[in-house]
This record gives C-alpha cells, structure tokens and sequence, in this order.
C-alpha cells in the first residue's frame, strides 16, 4: 500500500472508532496466520519451559515476578527454564544473569516462538489476539487486580472512553478468556466477578478460577527493614521525611484526538508542597499512557514522579499512607494494615458516566474526600485514622484479601504443575 494512502487511512481511523477496529481486526487475522503457519505448527510444547510477561512486558513485576522468583528457589523446578518478555528487553538484561532464564523482546519472532513452545504462561494482562495455546498449553491468567470498577460484561453505563466502546471491550474480555486454562483469584468476590464480567460460563470456563490469593502480594509478607532502607535510598527519599503514595486511577474518558489521553490532576500540587514538605515526600504513579507527559520538575524533592517504576511492591513497603481514588491499589496495600485515603474529586461524573462500582463505597476503610481541603484535613489527622476506621479496615480485609500471606504463588504452583 502507498504511504501516503496508509497514512491517511490511519489519520481516519483515529477519529473513528468503527475503522480503528476494522484495521485491528484485519491485523490480527494477518498476525495470527503468521503465528499459526510460522510458530504454532513449528514447535513441540516443552513441558519445563515457561513464558513470563507483565502489561504487553513494559514491567518486571505483579503475580508473575513472584511466581517466577519462587520456582527459582524452589529446588523441584530445578530443571526448568523461564523465558521473559520485555518491550526494552535492554533494560532486563540483568536477567540473563540465570543460566535458566532468556529475556525476548515483547512481539518478536523469539517472543513468538516462546509462546509456542512454553508449557506454562503467566501474565496479568491480556495476551495479544493472534497468540493461540496448543490444547497441551497451560494459560495462567492473574488479572491485575480485584475490582471496584466494574469490567467487562458487567459494565450498565455507556460511556467508555474514545479508543473502545463497552462492546469491543465485552469482546476483548470474552476472547482472552477463551483461551485461559486457569484464572487466580484472592477471594470469593472476586472470583464472582471474574465470572461474570469475563462472561466465564459462555466460553465453557467458569470452573477455570483458582482462588489462591494473589502471588504479586507475597512480597507484603515478605519485606525485611533492610529492603526498605534500600527502596528509599534507590528513590532518593530523606530518612526524615513521612512517604504518601499517590496512586490515582486513570480516566477512561480523558482523551483528545490528534493528542491522545491526557490527565486532569484534580490537585493543585503548589498547595500540596506549602503545606507538606517539611514532613513528607509524596510517591505520585500514573497510567503509563499519561505517565511521559507529566512534568513535575518544579517540585522536586517533594514529588518523586514514580509511574515507571518497576514494582508497585516496592512502592506500598515503604508508603506511610496511600491516597488513591478507583484504583484497585487500595485492596493490595490494605495487606500492610496502613492508612488509605480516597481523594474522589470527580465522583458523581465517575459514577454516573464512566464504570460505576461493584460494591457501596461506604464499605471502604478510609475516608471518602472529594474536595482538596478535606483531603489536607485528613492528611493532617492521620494520627486519629484507626480509632475511626480500624473496624471497616478489619472487615474488608476479611471480605477482600483472606487469602493472602507470603506463600501465594507456592499455592499456584502446587495447583497447576504439581
């Protein structure tokens, strides 16, 4: 096709969402002839070979870091060997170190060919369309984490955002999880969810959950005071200094054509800096999709902009208190038992427009502020916050995170190896 043709269909399609998918689609088919006809037929399975990718391998992190990190010191899986995927596998190569483990880049022919020969695959993401297991393939799906918005199938409002309307995502859900083998879930809410909001049953996969607690939180468990000397060394935190983690959910429906998607502080962080810096330095994470746009140098040394950073884990071990809004974060740090604020500013649009929630938010163990001032107030009176909310917190961690301790990821393995 002429480049100048080429061109202009994709200017087109980025305006409309109907020819976006139509091109996508068409993508897809060529990709997956290529993988079928190139990969698939070309090689066996091998059943000590196992594939390892986190959020289209931007990440070294969540479920499958931890499962990986615990075959590796696990003397029964002595004789097996690990493939990991990454966009920049250059900054991974400190991986190649183990004799065991192979860093591929993420949608290469080597990235193609792990799939088709890897026994087990872990991601927390969906894998790419035109990747398709061998019936002898093992497909181990961790999600990335449990739900307060509503997903998928369960989604009542039409308002989605500019690049997928409710039906292309219901169609992307329901296509990925066609191919699991197996679905890890912390709870019985959750697997509920998962159930319907990846529409289980219609793909002949609702007895695919395995509810083991989630891997990605064994870490919490398992942290020692001495990582979290090196964690604030590594990001330049004073030793004097409180850590707040911020953590605010992206917004489906912040996109500009032409831009891409954009992002709303809802804070103003020169209020935040007067009344902070002497006692705290603030950990601010994005959506990776806004994440390079963000320019917070004017506050450095106050504002630590952390949206790359590889492991969330790290992150939370080392957070006095986490303030986040829709982000599913909150039920992972609640493990640590630490205060959890939820700085909502744009709540009814939320609700009403957007995805709505799965459960009453009066059930969450922290304070709802939708206003800054509010959101100051607390942060002033964080001494005060479990003798207000330790019982919410003791009864949503019962309901949410039962399941967790360190051994997770032991638990998953026992279940689809062993």
């Amino acid at each position: 096709m002429n480049k100048k043709i080429k061109k202009i269909l994709i200017d087109i399609a980025k305006k409309n969402v109907f020819l976006r998918e139509l091109m996508y689609s068409t993508r897809t088919k060529l990709l997956k002839r290529n993988y079928l006809k190139k990969f698939y037929k070309k090689y066996d399975v091998d059943d000590k070979l196992c594939v390892f990718e986190s959020f289209n391998g931007r990440k070294y992190s969540d479920s499958p870091k931890a499962v990986y990190l615990r075959m590796l010191e696990d003397k029964e899986y002595k004789d097996y060997h690990f493939v990991w995927a990454f966009a920049n596998p250059e900054n991974f190569s400190e991986l190649n170190k183990n004799s065991r483990t192979t860093v591929v880049k993420y949608g290469s022919d080597e990235y193609k060919k792990a799939y088709a020969s890897a026994k087990y695959w872990f991601t927390p993401s969906r894998l790419p369309d035109y990747i398709v297991p061998k019936d002898n393939q093992v497909y181990c799906q961790f999600w990335h984490g449990t739900p307060l918005k509503r997903l998928g199938f369960d989604i009542k409002t039409k308002g989605m955002n500019a690049m997928h309307t409710v039906k292309d995502w219901q169609r992307m859900y329901q296509y990925d999880a066609s191919r699991y083998t197996y679905m890890v879930s912390p709870s019985k809410f959750t697997s509920d969810k998962y159930r319907s909001a990846f529409n289980l049953k219609a793909v002949g996969k609702e007895n695919c959950i395995l509810e083991t607690g989630y891997p990605r939180n064994d870490a919490l468990f398992r942290y020692t005071e001495k990582d979290i000397r090196k964690i604030k060394k590594d990001l330049g935190i004073p030793k004097d200094k409180k850590v707040i983690l911020y953590a605010p959910t992206w917004r489906d429906n912040q996109h500009q054509a032409g831009v891409g998607y954009t992002y709303e502080l809802g804070i103003d962080f020169d209020n935040f800096q007067k009344k902070f810096k002497d006692d705290y330095v603030v950990l601010f994470t994005v959506h990776y999709l806004v994440a390079s746009r963000m320019d917070l140098s004017k506050y450095e040394g106050f504002i630590i902009n952390v949206s790359d950073y590889p492991d969330l884990n790290d992150l939370y071990i080392v957070s006095d208190m986490i303030i986040t809004d829709y982000s599913s974060v909150f039920f992972d740090y609640a493990n640590l038992k630490r205060p959890m604020l939820f700085y909502m500013y744009d709540l009814e649009m939320y609700k009403g427009n957007m995805r709505d929630f799965y459960f009453d938010l009066k059930e969450l163990p922290g304070p709802i502020v939708e206003k800054e001032e509010e959101l100051y107030k607390e942060i002033s009176n964080i001494d005060k916050y479990f003798k207000k909310y330790q019982d919410k917190y003791d009864k949503f961690n019962k309901q949410f995170n039962y399941l967790d301790d360190a051994d997770s990821s032991k638990r998953v393995l026992d279940k689809i190896i062993k």
